[in-house]
């Protein structure tokens, strides 16, 4: 009976556990309301004789997402207790320490929870796992004596702990079994001297840590390494060590981001075990194809970000993109997977890297060689790649119309063809591309009217954009057919006739709260090299461009700007109050701005300049809260600036060019809200406008006040343009060594 007892106990912590997922982390939140009611039935329908649950009490305010129920201590042949991620705070109860068959624990990624001391630990003597990643070290300096006293120790997880201290004065431990050790994302300055005395240990994370001075060579004697990560921390720049070349049975390979620099040895051939290697985001320089025949079980590689030029190497992925190659691209391995080479030298035209092979390239997912010097006509060979899932070639010189054989792209769901010279139609044999998500085609000479067919069976299109082209005719309605789309850019084309009133079933943009599906719509995963590659687009808003990659799926935009567009803004627009920005300046649009404006609640940026808009700003603006740029000016708009903290934020800039009163113009309203008369000819030749007074008066001081110590000051003058050349280098330096590549990959 006490069997059955127990292993309904245990039965309850994998509900609490479920029940905790649903939990919000912030602190101040409590639990779902129908899963509070549901553990209280759950408790209602136990036999409780010691009272354990005495605290689960209805219409108590105790949230029970918030504490570690301390029964769990009675669980004495407990051996499996996993309760990562569930929003627990508060201090770990020491009763933990009475499960003494124990052999797993994680309580990882509860960021409130704090260890006031791990002397509890101790009491586990049968403990092989243990994850404390994300709790408060403060009061626990004393974790690694604690833990020294596991004997069956194999796993410690202890990433982005607080307060995790380094005890300096330990160089040896007793972790006779310990095989992984996981310190990364903390704060630590230095690599702890006792992992070199432990031969067992395969698998060291310290990446994103603050370690400094040189890669101590400690590591040479650990023959046993199979991951070894020390990115992204903060040695002093130096080569790749040579004693590193010897550890061969090293698998994974992480040294992103830590000043390495010079070139790689080919005794780097010597880790012939090595599947993933990252030395991307350094300094490294010359060729690596003297090595690359011997790493011969590599599947993943990124040497992005350095100044590295060489031929292709021979691995399922290759990121070779923000280098320095030069030269026509080389012929791709059937082998290959994923290809990224963007922002490099490379030239010449595509046929010989495209259509060379004789056979289709059945595994090649991912090719991204834009930001590139490529020119020439994209070539009649897409039917040889029919994998690709992602395509990008923008930003190259590539001229002719897009060819009929990239319609057989079935699988496609990111096109880049932006900022190019391609001219023509879009071929209608696109439109079998089914699975598309992003279209780019912006920044070139495409002609025709908008396709309709876009709408009719590209369905699960995200983003939409034909900007700075010579597209014609009006807005199809069938565009309104997109449900998922989050991103449609039309600007800068030739487009006439009416906004389309059915903009309003554009139900991705009429939803506030994005569900998960949305997440799994913007990325690619790869179960061979467990990762997942991120769709990403270029967005125009606000004047100036902003890359979208793991945020994308969050984000909502309509730009019609820049065309000829005429009629009223449809009143239907207003139900879109899940987009974030709307830009229809520049165009010929007429009427009043419709009040229902004002419900699109998510806006943070309006635009609607330069158009033939009149009457009063609808008072329902007042409630746009999220506004953080908003452009009015250059309409016939008149009254009163609807008051409220957003709108007056703005400069008169916003407001320009119209009629309008009240904060921030200048022009005062009269007594019922209305424009004053501005042609008082009583005192229009008697008194000078004060304001232009101000400006004139403000200018000839503050000109002279610069400008005379530069005439007169000798040590001044020579001073000022010094400073003025010295800027002018750095950003030079920083605009030459900032790449454009949009690689988001996560592994």
């Amino acid at each position: 009976m006490r069997a059955v007892a127990i292993s309904l106990f245990v039965f309850l912590l994998v509900i609490v556990a479920t029940v905790i997922s649903f939990c919000d982390g912030n602190s101040n939140v409590l639990c779902i309301e129908s899963e509070r009611q549901a553990l209280l039935k759950f408790k209602h329908d136990l036999i409780d004789e010691t009272n354990r649950l005495s605290s689960w009490i209805e219409g108590d305010q105790e949230d029970f997402c918030k504490w570690i129920p301390e029964f769990i201590g009675s669980l004495k042949r407990l051996t499996y207790l996993n309760l990562s991620g569930s929003f627990f705070e508060g201090a770990i109860p020491h009763k933990l320490g009475n499960l003494s068959k124990l052999h797993y624990l994680d309580l990882g990624r509860n960021y409130h929870l704090e260890a006031k001391t791990l002397q509890w630990v101790s009491g586990l003597p049968s403990l092989q796992y243990l994850d404390l990643s994300g709790v408060n070290f403060s009061g626990a300096t004393d974790w690694l004596q604690v833990a020294n006293k596991l004997p069956s120790l194999v796993e410690l997880h202890l990433s982005d702990c607080i307060n995790l201290y380094n005890d300096p004065s330990i160089v040896s431990v007793n972790y006779t079994s310990l095989a992984v050790l996981d310190l990364s994302s903390n704060s630590l300055s230095a690599i702890p001297t006792w992992i070199f005395n432990l031969p067992s240990l395969v698998y060291i994370n310290l990446n994103w840590n603050d370690i400094g001075g040189v890669i101590p060579n400690g590591f040479q004697n650990m023959s046993s390494l199979k991951f070894l990560d020390l990115s992204w921390n903060a040695f002093s720049p130096s080569s790749i060590p040579r004693w590193l070349y010897n550890l061969n049975h090293l698998q994974f390979l992480g040294l992103r981001s830590i000043g390495l620099q010079g070139n790689i040895s080919s005794a780097i051939r010597n880790l012939s075990s090595v599947t993933h290697l990252d030395l991307s985001e350094n300094m490294l320089e010359g060729t690596i194809s003297n090595f690359l025949d011997s790493l011969c079980n590599l599947r993943e590689m990124d040497l992005s970000r350095n100044k590295i030029h060489d031929e292709l190497p021979v691995t399922r992925l290759v990121d070779l993109s923000s280098n320095q190659f030069t030269g026509p691209l080389p012929p791709v391995l059937p082998s290959l997977g994923y290809l990224f080479l963007s922002t490099n030298f490379f030239s010449g035209s595509l046929s010989h890297f495209l259509c060379i092979s004789s056979t289709k390239v059945r595994s090649l997912t991912i090719l991204d060689i834009g930001s590139n010097l490529l020119s020439g006509e994209i070539p009649h060979c897409w039917e040889n790649w029919p994998a690709l899932d992602v395509l990008k070639l923008a930003n190259n010189n590539l001229t002719g119309k897009i060819p009929v054989s990239l319609g057989s792209l079935l699988s496609i769901r990111l096109l880049n063809l932006r900022n190019n010279s391609l001219f023509g139609e879009v071929p209608s044999a696109m439109q079998h591309i089914a699975d598309l998500k992003i279209l780019d085609l912006s920044e070139n000479q495409f002609s025709g009217s908008v396709p309709a067919w876009m709408g009719e069976n590209l369905t699960g299109l995200m983003v939409l954009n034909l900007r700075s082209n010579n597209f014609h005719g009006h807005i199809p309605d069938k565009i309104c057919a997109l449900h998922s789309l989050q991103i449609l850019d039309l600007a800068s084309n030739n487009i006439s006739g009416a906004i389309p009133k059915c903009f309003s079933n554009l139900s991705a943009m009429a939803t506030k709260n994005k569900t998960l599906w949305y997440f799994a719509n913007g990325a690619i995963w790869d179960s061979f090299l467990s990762m997942s590659y991120f769709l990403d687009t270029l967005l125009f808003t606000r004047g100036r461009e902003f890359d979208y990659s793991t945020t994308l799926v969050l984000v909502t935009s309509i730009d019609l700007s820049a065309n000829s567009l005429r009629g009223e803004i449809s009143k239907e627009l207003g139900n879109l109050v899940g987009l974030m920005s709307l830009n229809l300046s520049r165009n010929l649009l007429t009427g009043k701005i419709p009040e229902n404006i004002g419900n699109m609640e998510s806006l943070e940026s309006l635009d609607l300049s330069m158009n033939r808009l009149y009457g009063e700003i609808p008072s329902s603006f007042s409630g746009l809260n999220f506004l953080n740029h908003l452009n009015l000016s250059y309409n016939k708009l008149t009254g009163q600036i609807p008051l409220s903290t957003q709108l007056q934020s703005f400069d008169m800039f916003s407001y320009i060019g119209n009629h309008l009163c009240g904060p921030p113009v200048t022009k005062n309203c009269s007594a019922n809200g209305a424009t004053p008369n501005v042609t008082n000819a009583g005192s229009k030749g008697s008194k000078v406008n004060g304001l232009y007074v101000s400006i004139v008066l403000g200018f000839v001081i503050g000109f002279w006040a610069v400008v005379a110590p530069l005439l007169f000051i000798r040590s001044w003058r020579f001073a000022y343009y010094h400073k003025l050349d010295d800027v002018g280098r750095k950003l030079y330096v920083f605009w030459a060594t900032t790449g454009r590549s949009s690689f988001r990959c996560v592994w």
